[in-house]
């Protein structure tokens, strides 16, 4: 069994020389826990708790913060805060910028924990490693956490429509799955919510016995055409906005258009590539791959080396539509270099694992559309909508 070697009390201290107080932030429904680490304080944690969405109690805390640590040392010192991205969203960070407070964003998922099977957790234990990976990150130690570029309220408002033409999708998509199930248990099949004559040709159909429709059947039926038709409604108008969006965005940048212009491209794909992720800013390749979670995963210790497939740790919602627009890209792009890259590969396998083929060709696509709507690097081989 492995022995925890002893640690003197004397060692569990956190010094630091940054000269400033650091402060994490662990937010709940219920309470705010402000644990915090100030010089001059015989270097331990200190923690205190105000109600949640208690702004002022908040800053009324770090006041005197700075207070005792200017008593006790004699200097003024800048505060720092750290908090998990999380429900409660980027406002508190806004917050604090707006007090002139540095403040940081960071990713749970990215602060290293024990891979024992049982660790203990509570707020208090999280509030202290927060404060220790924000130390760590401030003495510029690598990959210790990954801290969130916070987008701009702009930019996170303008997300919202591909998100939420999405989530009505998929509740239209469970409507028409609800009556066709229920039409179904009748032995009834073929019937389609989505068609204009919905309404008429249910009146027309019959039980697999011959009987008609049971008459609570069909109010309920009804009642879910309503709601099929309303979600129709709602995602016709989102779509409208989407485009008028897009048609706004390409006052301020050339992006979106050269999106559209390529064959294969729609307006839901372009909308999701630029909001997504091609408007951010990335220093390389790598970083744009593992925003998106493409990024490849190597497992190599000694003499084992394999790779573990893509981290999946990025944006879900541009992964999904760049492997979607992988396939597309196949079909309407069959001459491009990305293309005859695809078959060439698969053919080199026998046909095999086209699927972790695709994925690395959506990687490649990725970095070729980035390159493409940075640079004006044409994509080999891609046909165009006007050609």
């Amino acid at each position: 069994m492995p022995v925890a070697a002893h640690r003197p009390d004397a060692l569990t201290a956190i010094r630091t020389d940054l000269g400033a107080i650091f402060v994490s932030l662990e937010l709940s429904r219920s309470k705010w826990l402000i644990t915090s680490l100030s010089p001059g304080a015989g270097e331990k944690m200190s923690k205190h708790a105000v109600a949640a969405g208690d702004v002022a109690g908040m800053l009324a805390r770090f006041a005197e913060l700075n207070r005792k640590a200017e008593a006790r040392t004699g200097k003024c010192f800048p505060i720092i805060v750290v908090q998990e991205a999380g429900l409660d969203g980027f406002w508190i960070h806004r917050v604090l910028q707006a007090e002139g407070i540095e403040s940081h964003v960071v990713d749970p998922a990215s602060i290293a924990t024990s891979r024992r099977r049982r660790q203990a957790k509570t707020d208090k234990i999280d509030g202290e490693a927060l404060v220790r990976a924000l130390l760590a990150y401030k003495r510029g130690e690598p990959r210790v956490c990954a801290m969130l570029r916070v987008p701009t309220p702009e930019e996170e408002d303008r997300r919202r429509l591909s998100r939420e033409r999405k989530a009505l999708t998929n509740e239209r998509t469970r409507h028409v799955n609800r009556i066709k199930g229920l039409l179904f248990a009748q032995g009834v099949s073929g019937y389609e919510p989505l068609r204009r004559d919905r309404r008429r040709c249910l009146e027309a159909l019959k039980t697999g016995d011959g009987r008609p429709l049971p008459d609570h059947l069909k109010q309920q039926i009804d009642r879910e055409l309503e709601r099929l038709e309303l979600l129709m409604e709602q995602i016709k108008a989102v779509e409208a906005e989407r485009d008028a969006m897009l048609a706004t965005e390409q006052s301020a940048s050339p992006a979106p258009a050269m999106l559209l212009d390529l064959k294969g491209i729609g307006q839901e794909f372009a909308a999701v590539l630029w909001t997504e992720g091609l408007s951010r800013h990335y220093d390389n390749r790598r970083q744009l791959a593992a925003y998106a979670g493409l990024a490849a995963t190597p497992w190599q210790s000694g003499s084992v080396s394999h790779d573990q497939g893509v981290s999946k740790s990025g944006n879900p919602r541009l992964r999904t539509t760049l492997i979607q627009l992988a396939w597309l890209w196949l079909r309407h792009q069959s001459q491009s270099a990305l293309s005859l890259w695809f078959k060439e590969r698969v053919k080199q396998n026998g046909g095999r694992l086209k699927k972790a083929t695709i994925v690395a060709l959506a990687r490649k696509l990725l970095v070729a559309l980035w390159k493409y709507v940075n640079a004006g690097i044409i994509i080999e081989g891609a046909v165009m909508k006007s050609a």
